[in-house]
């Protein structure tokens, strides 16, 4: 039952923070600090990630209809039929491939690597400290400036490739995959709604590749404990999901980032002072 609760809450710490720019692997490797599940090193490794599954079914069923690029359409006797693509959106999802691509080519021959050595809360602290830093600043440059993108489809193949090299910069813990994406949107002239929604659509195959990745690193022999406790937190993760992604793209339409920013530098002192006063593991 204990299992159980645990499983609960990181689904509800994964469902806000995969889509707020505060780290969701950062929050959840910390909660793992304070307090872990009684689980195997690899289960809870793996847990961590695929849990970001049920996040990423949020999106899908929330954006379904603005990134499905095939329509039906009734005949004069109410049968339907398919009757055509919608080119555009197929056009979305090449540009979110290019996006992944830098993804592929660098994450997945330094995924071991990466788990073994950074995965710890001093270098989670230290990400959200200096990310938080990074918002606040560019927010401040971006106050009066007119943005060059104000809608998705006006994103271009090249700046679909910029963003996926920021989102590269997410495979460090605390850095935050949500807020790489739309600091390097916002740099390269998307406006802040359109960064966001964006880096949602490029969330699915992302997460999906990483998810992917993980169970064939673990493996397939699940105890049916393992299996609860990650439907569990996969399910709790798809609610809190749907309710932090409108909330998010209702804020950001009247709000800077500034707010997570500030909240990331507090975050991040707070936990590197308990790092290094032993009371976390690092």
């Amino acid at each position: 039952m204990i299992e159980f609760i645990k499983a609960i809450i990181l689904g509800i710490i994964e469902g806000i923070t995969e889509w707020l720019p505060v780290s969701s692997t950062g929050h959840l490797i910390l909660f793992d600090s304070f307090w872990p599940m009684n689980m195997s090193h690899e289960f809870t490794e793996m847990f961590n990630v695929v849990i970001q599954l049920g996040a990423i079914m949020a999106v899908v069923v929330i954006y379904f209809w603005d990134l499905w690029p095939f329509h039906k359409k009734g005949d004069n006797k109410g049968n339907f039929i398919v009757s055509r693509t919608d080119s555009s959106k197929i056009v979305l999802w090449c540009k979110i491939l290019i996006s992944v691509l830098p993804a592929i080519v660098i994450g997945v021959p330094f995924d071991d690597w990466l788990d073994e050595h950074l995965y710890n809360a001093v270098v989670v602290a230290i990400m959200l400290i200096v990310y938080g830093v990074l918002f606040i600043i560019i927010e401040n440059r971006n106050k009066n400036r007119k943005f060059r993108v104000s809608s998705i489809a006006d994103i271009r193949f090249t700046d679909a490739l910029l963003i996926g090299i920021f989102q590269c910069l997410a495979m460090i813990p605390g850095t935050s995959r949500s807020g790489a994406t739309i600091i390097g949107g916002i740099l390269i002239g998307l406006s802040r709604a359109v960064a966001a929604e964006y880096t949602f659509y490029l969330a699915i195959p992302t997460m999906f590749g990483a998810s992917l990745l993980k169970i064939l690193k673990f493996g397939f022999d699940f105890s049916t404990m393992e299996v609860a406790v990650l439907l569990i937190g996969c399910i709790v993760a798809f609610i809190v999901s749907i309710i932090t992604i409108k909330f998010f793209m209702s804020f950001i339409r009247k709000h800077d980032f500034k707010v997570f920013g500030a909240y990331r530098i507090v975050l991040g002192a707070i936990v590197l002072c308990l790092a290094l006063a032993g009371m976390l593991e690092v």
